[in-house]
């Protein structure tokens, strides 16, 4: 995914009422960026660190900028984080139709944001004449709080019920005779690993053992991260309790 226009680099200063960021940018202007990001954003919202805004296309939108990414420690231990969650589902997308991802491949056709289970919508669903259809869950993944080789990214930041739900939806599918992946994009440079955030949300935890159990698949990779584009470039190997 390619950003659409030059993204502006800054220095947070904090986040705050969730969706809302101040940021001073180069020229010591301070200015006030919406946060696509409902989560806790735990482990990427440090201030002083460096940040990059992209500005908006709308001249009647109250915020015109929005925190797209966030560079985390120092060199040469830094990592780059796309911490924007309204990005993931077109990041997959385009990742499967370029056959980047082996385990989503072989379908004739991919549809986003398509109804189904309990007033829910999948993230992708892929379709061919002759295999069952795939329904992709996606979920964006920036959490890493120990940043030691070898240490793992994880999910969720915060409790998530919505997650749970969907866990659930998907062992649905599976049990119609269809096939569902639990898919979770790392949106980080520095992270070859994945687990679940237990000690956060042991029903997510619970949740996503039970949906494995039911035939539910979980695929992992990771990204590289530029102020240019965020593109997949790895599978994560996937460690759970």
């Amino acid at each position: 995914m390619k950003f659409e226009t030059p993204l502006i680099p800054g220095k947070l200063i904090k986040r705050y009422k969730r969706f809302l960021t101040d940021v001073e940018l180069a020229d010591g202007t301070v200015v006030v960026a919406h946060c696509a990001n409902s989560g806790s954003m735990l482990s990427v919202n440090d201030a002083g660190a460096d940040v990059w805004l992209s500005p908006a296309n709308d001249p009647k939108r109250k915020l015109k900028y929005t925190w797209e990414l966030i560079k985390i420690g120092d060199a040469p231990n830094s990592a780059m984080v796309g911490i924007n969650t309204q990005h993931p589902n077109r990041i997959v997308y385009e990742a499967i139709e370029a056959g980047k991802i082996a385990e989503l491949s072989g379908y004739e056709s991919q549809r986003r944001e398509v109804k189904y289970g309990k007033n829910s919508r999948i993230d992708v669903l892929l379709e061919s004449v002759d295999k069952p259809m795939c329904y992709v869950e996606v979920k964006n993944t920036t959490m890493r709080r120990d940043l030691s080789p070898g240490a793992p990214a994880e999910f969720p930041d915060a409790v998530t019920a919505r997650g749970a739900k969907h866990l659930e939806e998907l062992g649905d599918m599976v049990e119609q005779g269809h096939r569902a992946v639990m898919f979770y994009l790392v949106q980080r440079d520095d992270a070859d690993t994945f687990t679940v955030a237990a000690d956060i949300d042991p029903t997510y935890a619970q949740g996503l053992q039970a949906a494995i159990k039911r035939g539910v698949e979980v695929v992992a990779y990771g990204c590289r991260v530029t102020p240019e584009e965020i593109e997949i470039d790895r599978p994560v190997t996937i460690q759970l309790a």
